[in-house]
């Protein structure tokens, strides 16, 4: 969530697709009838609209801009 506003989806998923995830699983395993934007909205909270707000499109960024936000990204998320 980089805006700092709630958002919510209503994602067609299981309580076993969802205990899968938990135990351990990947969530494109887990949960393949969900798109790449959708699972990662469970696991950040970040809608597509915003991920393509902050980070661009990968197609027309240059390496170093994407590496840059990269940086960004995990800083936010508390990755090192």
């Amino acid at each position: 969530m980089f805006t700092g506003i709630e958002r919510t989806l209503d994602l067609d998923f299981t309580a076993e697709q969802l205990a899968e995830w938990e135990n351990g699983a990947l969530i494109q395993d887990a949960m393949p009838n969900l798109s790449a934007a959708d699972r990662e909205f469970i696991m950040t909270g970040v809608t597509d609209e915003e991920w393509h707000e902050e980070f661009g499109d990968e197609e027309t960024d240059s390496v170093h801009d994407l590496k840059g936000k990269e940086r960004i990204f995990r800083r936010f998320y508390g990755f090192f």
